[in-house]
């Protein structure tokens, strides 16, 4: 099992082969998952962008004459 010690704020290193698995890099978002008495770790999945929704905001009538014939 790999170790990390807390400190007086909460915060720890997360071991090199950790981050070496998990592909972290400076910036990355953590994800934790709480199962009983385990909490996992991992790089969570960017969010799904769902086209359609982005598409049907612009999609009002007022929008349609705005942008008309650009």
């Amino acid at each position: 099992m790999i170790t990390s010690k807390l400190t007086s704020k909460a915060q720890t290193t997360i071991p090199q082969a950790v981050r070496k698995h998990l592909g972290l890099q400076e910036g990355d978002l953590l994800g934790f998952a709480i199962e009983g008495e385990r909490v996992l770790l991992c790089k969570p999945s960017p969010p799904a962008v769902d086209d359609q929704a982005l598409l049907a905001e612009w999609e009002s009538e007022a929008d349609r004459r705005s942008y008309d014939g650009l």
